[in-house]
Order: C-alpha cells, then sequence, then structure tokens
C-alpha cells in the first residue's frame, strides 16, 4: 500500500513541475479595479481555488491556493508577488490542500503549505509522500521550539519537522494514508468531529481544532453535533468542547506567542445559535463568550462552508491592532483579550467575500479570497436553473485601505444563548456580547411548564463582576421583546432562570443606517429599469485554461431581445469581439436565465424553495415583474464560493446554501433601480451586464473595442454602495384569510425605517395577532395583538431597536386583509 501511495505522490509532483524557471507576470499595464487586480488572479485544474495564506516575507508577498481534497499534491501553485505586483509562480509548486503558515524566528522561515522560505527567498519543500495531508495549522514545538516545529492536518495527521533539515516524522497518521481508491477521507479515527482547521501551541500544550461532521446528516442539517477543540499534552489528547470551532491563535500570531507559559490562546468557532470566542488561562482552563452572527452562509454541519476565519494583527508591533474575521464581519479584537479582562471586541463592518487569509503588506489591507468554484460542491437550487459552475476555479486577492474593514456593511447581527433549549432553576447562560452597537434587543420565549423569571446581569467592564440589568417574568407558552437603552451599557450580558424551562433568549442588534437610498456614482452607466435600450449579456469563466471571461451579448429595445454577437473580457479588461459560435452557442443554452423561478405577485416576491418552504420578500419598481416574467433578469448565482448572490425586484440578497438554512436566513444587501440582465464572478471581479448604451467608458465601466458589448466591473463589497434595502409589500393584499390561519412569513430583518398598516373588510373588529421569528430557525413569538375596526387602518412605526428576521401575521375571524409593510 505505501509503495502505491508514494508512486500516486511522485506522478504528482512530476505534473507540477513543468517549468523549471519562476514564471512572472504582470509587468505591464496594472489595471485594477475597486483593488482588485485581475492580472495577479490565480487559476488551478481543480473543483475549488481558494486562498490558504497570505504572508509578508522577505520583501515579498508569499500565496498559496488549494483544492478541495487533494493531500497528495495538486495542480494550485506557491505565488511570489513582488512590491511592484508582478507575479511569480514557483517551480517548486506542488500544490495541496495546504492553509498553514508559521514564521519562526530562530531559523528565520516562513513555513507556508509544504513549503520553508528563507530570508533570501530559496524555496525547500517537504514533499507530500514524507508529510501526506491537506496541511492546515503549524504551532510552535512543544519541547524544543526552536530546532522543530508541528504540522497537523485536517485529516488529524500530526508531525514534527526539523527546522533545518526539514525531515518530518510522524506523530498520528493522516486519515488519507490508509483510504480506499475512489475515497474522501473526512473523519479520521483520532477525534471527534471531522475537517480540521486551526492548530497553536502554549501553556504547555497544543490546540487543534475542526469544524465539522462526516455522514449523511451533516450534509443537510446544519444544527446537529459537529466539530471539536481539542489539546495534547505531548503524549494523549483530550477533547475540550464539542462544537464547531476554526481559528486557534493568541498574541504572538503567524510567529507563535512570545510568553508561551503565560500568554492566552484564543479560539473561534459556532453552533446553530452563535458565534463562540474561547480564550485559555493557564490556570483556570478554558471560558466561553459568544458573539451574534452577521451571516450565516458560514453555517453547515458539514463545516466546508467555512474557510479559514483569522485573527491578525493589521497593525505594527509598536501600535497592535487585531482584525478577526467571523460569520461575514469584520470585528475589533483586543490584544489584551483573557478571561478576566475580556473588553473590547467590537463589530466593525459586514461583508460579502469569503476571506482565506488577510495580512498588512506596503501599508495595504491585502485579503486572499476563494470567489469562483468551478465544481460548486452541495450549493444547488431551483432558483439557479441548471445554470454551471465556472469552466475554470480561479480566486484574487482583493488590495484595500487600512480602514476599509470600517466601510463596508451595516454591522447588524443577531445570536441566541439559548435556543428551545432544556434549562434548569439557577442556570446561567454564557456571556453574550452586549457592547458595539447603539440598538439592541433580545426576544424571550418560556417554552416550559411553569412560570419563570429570566434574570439579565451585565458585567460592565469584562472582569467577571456581574450587576443586576432588569428581570422578566413569563408564563407557560409566554414570549417578549426587550429593548435595552442606549444608556444601559456593558462588555457582556448573561441570563439566568429561575425555574426548569424550555428557554429561547435571542439577541438582534444593528447599527444606525447612514447609507442613502441613491446609489454611488461607481454605478454610474448601468441602464435604469424602466429604460428601453440596454447592453445586456449571459456571462460565463471559461475553462480550459482560456482564462477570459466569455460574453454572449445582447440588446433590449423596447422590450425585445436582440443577439449582439460573442465577446471575451481578458486578464486587462479589454473586452473584444471574437468568432467562436460554439462558444457563443454554449452560453447562450447552458447559462440562459430560467423561467417561473419566483413570483412577482401583486403583494411581495413568493419563493418556494426546494423543501416547500414559502417565502416573502419586499417588491421594488413596478417594471420588474415584467423583467422577472420574461426572464431578463438573473435571479440567483454563485458569485462567492458556497453561497449564492440572490436578485429579485431590485434587491440583492446573499443567499447560503440550502444546507446552512437556505432561504430562511436571507439576508438583504442593498437596493437599486437598475435594469441588471446578469452577473458572474471573474478573477475575483464581480462583472454585471445590462449597460446603458449611451455609457461612456471608465474605471467600472468596460466597452468592447467596436463599441456593441458592455459589462460592468467592481468587487461584490462594492454592493454595499447600491443603496440601503428598501421596498414595500407584505404577505396579505386584499387577500381572502381565514379565522387563525397565518400568513407566509415576509422578511422584515436588516431594514429600517419600517412602518405598518394594516385593514379588513369585515363588518366587525378583527384582532390580528403579529408574529416576529428573530433566528430563522427559531420559534415564533407574538410580538403584538392589534384590533382594526370595520373601515380603519392600523398604523405603527417600529422602533429603531426593532430587528428579527421574518414577520407574520393571523386574524380572529374569517375576512380579506391586507398588511402592507414599507421599508424606506
Amino acid at each position: 500500500m505505501r509503495n502505491i501511495y508514494c508512486l500516486l505522490v511522485i506522478g504528482i509532483l512530476l505534473s507540477t513541475h513543468s517549468c523549471t524557471t519562476p514564471q512572472k507576470s504582470g509587468s505591464g499595464d496594472l489595471r485594477h479595479v475597486s483593488g482588485i487586480y485581475p492580472h495577479l488572479a490565480y487559476y488551478n485544474n481543480e473543483g475549488e481555488c481558494g486562498t490558504g495564506a497570505v504572508v509578508p516575507w522577505a520583501d515579498r508577498l508569499w500565496v498559496i491556493t488549494y483544492g478541495p481534497h487533494l493531500p497528495l499534491g495538486s495542480s494550485d501553485k506557491l505565488y511570489e508577488i513582488t512590491p511592484d505586483l508582478q507575479q511569480i509562480i514557483r517551480p517548486e509548486s506542488v500544490g495541496g490542500t495546504p492553509a498553514n503558515r508559521m514564521i519562526h524566528k530562530e531559523s528565520n522561515q516562513l513555513f507556508i503549505g509544504p513549503y520553508a522560505i528563507d530570508a533570501d527567498r530559496n524555496v525547500r519543500v517537504i514533499p507530500y509522500q514524507d508529510m501526506p495531508g491537506r496541511h492546515t495549522g503549524n504551532a510552535r514545538h512543544l519541547f524544543d521550539p526552536a530546532g522543530k516545529i508541528y504540522y497537523g492536518t485536517m485529516e488529524e495527521g500530526f508531525y514534527e519537522v526539523d527546522v533545518n533539515t526539514l525531515e518530518p516524522t510522524m506523530l498520528y497518521e493522516d486519515g488519507n494514508v490508509n483510504r480506499k481508491p475512489g475515497e474522501m477521507a473526512q473523519e479520521a479515527a483520532l477525534l471527534p468531529g471531522a475537517h480540521g482547521k486551526g492548530l497553536y501551541s502554549g501553556q504547555g500544550v497544543m490546540v487543534y481544532s475542526n469544524n465539522g461532521e462526516t455522514g449523511q446528516a451533516a450534509l443537510t442539517q446544519f444544527d446537529i453535533e459537529s466539530g471539536g477543540l481539542f489539546e495534547w499534552n505531548g503524549s494523549e489528547w483530550k477533547l475540550i468542547r464539542r462544537n464547531q470551532f476554526v481559528e486557534v491563535t493568541g498574541p504572538g500570531g503567524i510567529y507563535g506567542n512570545p510568553n508561551p507559559a503565560t500568554d492566552p490562546i484564543w479560539a473561534t468557532g459556532w453552533d446553530h445559535k452563535s458565534i463562540l470566542v474561547a480564550v485559555r488561562d493557564p490556570e483556570t482552563g478554558w471560558s466561553y463568550f459568544r458573539l451574534p452572527k452577521a451571516s450565516h452562509s458560514y453555517d453547515g454541519a458539514h463545516g466546508w462552508n467555512t474557510e479559514w476565519p483569522r485573527i491578525r494583527n493589521i497593525g505594527t508591533e509598536e501600535n497592535p491592532d487585531y482584525l478577526m474575521t467571523m460569520h461575514g464581519m469584520f470585528w475589533r479584537f483586543p490584544k489584551t483579550f483573557t478571561a478576566r479582562h475580556s473588553s473590547g471586541i467590537r463589530p466593525r463592518s459586514a461583508y460579502l467575500k469569503v476571506i482565506g487569509d488577510f495580512a498588512r503588506w506596503n501599508d495595504r489591507l491585502v485579503f486572499g479570497c476563494d470567489d469562483s468554484a468551478n465544481k460548486e460542491f452541495l450549493n444547488k437550487r431551483r432558483q439557479k436553473g441548471d445554470i454551471e459552475g465556472p469552466g475554470q476555479s480561479n480566486s484574487n486577492l482583493w488590495f484595500t485601505s487600512l480602514d476599509k474593514p470600517d466601510q463596508l456593511g451595516p454591522p447588524t447581527a443577531s445570536g441566541a444563548v439559548w435556543l428551545n433549549e432544556e434549562v434548569e432553576a439557577g442556570d446561567y447562560s454564557e456571556p453574550f456580547l452586549f457592547a458595539g452597537w447603539p440598538n439592541r434587543s433580545a426576544w424571550i420565549q418560556n417554552g416550559g411548564k411553569g412560570d419563570v423569571e429570566f434574570l439579565f446581569e451585565i458585567d460592565k467592564e469584562g472582569t467577571r463582576n456581574w450587576s443586576r440589568l432588569k428581570a422578566l417574568s413569563l408564563a407557560p407558552g409566554e414570549s417578549a421583546f426587550i429593548e435595552f437603552d442606549r444608556e444601559e451599557q456593558g462588555e457582556w450580558i448573561r441570563v439566568k432562570a429561575s425555574a426548569p424551562s424550555v428557554a429561547t433568549i435571542s439577541f438582534n442588534y444593528s447599527g444606525d443606517e447612514k447609507r442613502p437610498v441613491s446609489p454611488s456614482s461607481i454605478f454610474k452607466g448601468i441602464a435604469r429599469v424602466g429604460q428601453n435600450q440596454a447592453m445586456g449579456g449571459l456571462l460565463y469563466g471559461l475553462g480550459q485554461d482560456r482564462r477570459a471571461l466569455g460574453v454572449s451579448a445582447v440588446t433590449f429595445s423596447d422590450g425585445k431581445m436582440s443577439d449582439a454577437g460573442y465577446y471575451e473580457l481578458d486578464s486587462q479588461l479589454n473586452l473584444t469581439r471574437k468568432e467562436d459560435e460554439e462558444t457563443h452557442l454554449f452560453i447562450r443554452e447552458r447559462f440562459a436565465i430560467p423561467e417561473n423561478v419566483i413570483e412577482v405577485e401583486e403583494s411581495s416576491v413568493l419563493i418556494v424553495d426546494d423543501r416547500g418552504r414559502r417565502w416573502r420578500l419586499p417588491l421594488g419598481a413596478a417594471h420588474y415583474k415584467e423583467l422577472v416574467d420574461n426572464a431578463q433578469m438573473r435571479i440567483c448565482r454563485e458569485v462567492a464560493t458556497e453561497r449564492d448572490l440572490f436578485h429579485a425586484c431590485g434587491t440583492f440578497y446573499e443567499l447560503p446554501a440550502e444546507n446552512a438554512d437556505g432561504f430562511a436566513k436571507i439576508r438583504p444587501v442593498a437596493s437599486h433601480n437598475f435594469r441588471i440582465h446578469d452577473y458572474a464572478s471573474y478573477r475575483g471581479l464581480l462583472v454585471m451586464t445590462g449597460i446603458d448604451p449611451k455609457a461612456r467608458a471608465g474605471d467600472h465601466i468596460i466597452r468592447s473595442d467596436d463599441g456593441k458589448a458592455a459589462v460592468w466591473v467592481g468587487v461584490i463589497d462594492d454592493l454595499w454602495q447600491l443603496g440601503k434595502p428598501v421596498g414595500e409589500g407584505g404577505p396579505w393584499k386584499n387577500s381572502q384569510v381565514r379565522e387563525g390561519e397565518f400568513s407566509d412569513p415576509y422578511l422584515i430583518g436588516f431594514y429600517d425605517e419600517r412602518k405598518l398598516e394594516i385593514s379588513h373588510d369585515a363588518d366587525e373588529t378583527v384582532i390580528f395577532s403579529i408574529e416576529v421569528e428573530p433566528v430563522g430557525h427559531g420559534p415564533w413569538m407574538l410580538f403584538q395583538k392589534v384590533a382594526v375596526k370595520p373601515g380603519e387602518t392600523f398604523r405603527y412605526h417600529f422602533p429603531d431597536n426593532f430587528q428579527a428576521r421574518w414577520i407574520r401575521f393571523s386574524a380572529d375571524r374569517e375576512c380579506r386583509a391586507t398588511t402592507w409593510l414599507t421599508y424606506r
């Protein structure tokens, strides 16, 4: 078996050594848009091309990419980026699925993937036949930190490597070594959970995390038991907590902790309720805190939807500034964070990119992203039709200013400490972050059989000194909504139950929406929705190493669509007509916009998902109905790996994969009044069609050489600048309503300036029950009951502190009713 294994590895290594000298690109025109340099994009021949690590070292930026499950090597490369942004493909490249990186001070080497790079940029390789596995983390050695380092793999292979000779010694065998032919070994026998992520050492232990579970249930159920946090003392493993964990690091970051005996160790993770932050103290062990989630697209019990969330210093040695990425939010993380001094974690802004690693380099931030996966994995749904992923996986780096993490989407987020959870009398929840948002509220439900008092306490300074904030008593089956005043300040909040219950406590926070309704000037040139003429086109990232974006161009005029020829967008963003009828026809057939996947009704946009669940979204301009009915507007497409960009009636939404609960966790990003035909990811860019024929070429509008085709280019996180989410509608509009039956859920989360009107045609007063669902997969809770007299209209303006994801209505008698919500 071992001989066959070695032959396979040698074959892979030979196939990746076709070049003997570094290959350079990018010495010409360095065209860039929204921080994306298209010439720096990287491709592979695998189902995914993610960024495993981004590290400044020896006056260069070093980048590794990975394929999805390739423990013996792949077509991926080690890239060296020069200060003038030339891309050098290192001939030593052997690929694989690596995301590990550590700078070893004593030997003055960067360990990144299976490579060791010295101060003179000489690269040495640890062959996969000597150290097989999907390398996920490095850690300083517990007993010989000057002479050795640890490697950990995603399938629980552990090695110690001599930093001088690079000779590895296997401590525990990787789960892929003895796998059967054709088998994808996701779980090793050593530890529970699967899909290893983080590795770090200190306080006499090495800490390892995984964030997934194997088995069929993990592919469809996001809330089953999954993942784990573990530590090893040099001889024995210990399970610390059975939850999904990812990053493991400390104040020393990529170098390892400078005072390993006393410095804290941090770990981030999550469950179906909220984000977890763990910290290890050398005397008291592990403590846990909870944060809200901005995005649920990272959920999934298999763990695949998260790449490598990080905590990393993006400041300087003199002025450290730690940035944390977790569940679609940039967070400020304090270098001093311990269980006894836990103040300082703050939300910065929400983002849409899938980020594998990041670093500060030449006074800019560089994010290594996972943009366009050929395979798309489990992310299929009816609303996408039979559309395929890109012909070849590709991703890119995203260069931004140092303050970009404060400038993207609003930090609206929610999370639970208990969710339909059995609690005993006297039980305390884990601390939940309370500081950092101006608008805060909580939803509480007592699902038990007796009265319960829920006591809310706050830790004002993050020093474990708890004080009473408020208390609320609920009868069995009763729910309540609590608003927190801006004057009620503290770092953390926790809840105590006075009696046994099946409790739900969900905290819902939002920032002050500062975006205007009108779009940024960067979108100038896109056709307006009521405009009769536009330049459209279907988009497809070409395969077979063509490395261009195919555009099957069309023109719209007075409602009619006409073929305008085939074009390609290249790495320098030149849009050129091509005589390639085969590709043109392929795109028209395989990437046609599907029909009848959503319904634009008089009251709202109706979605029926693949599980038969019904959801309703707000309406935009009336013109969108015609575009949807005539299949002239792309509804759904994956433009960041394993999550979709959903587009309905003038609003873009982030849409998690179905295995992360799909439409139940949809999040509006921005609203607009543009006639967007198609959109796709290409070389790290977001490309859209639907251009005003009179638009001039510029930074974001690319026109073809013959002037007959055009596209808009930017980055997916430019969409925040389209304008804040707005719309109107409701689940009922003059709808026949039966007594006691609830409406479909209607989206209310992430909007502001929300108003409600309720009316009916009955001859008697009708009592309407207004219920909300704050979580997406939690219980419905009663918000209000309102009595509406005949001929009257109930009007209500939701307070700023109100946040929930879905709203629904019922009436106490049969009638025709309208429940109309306006978001301005």
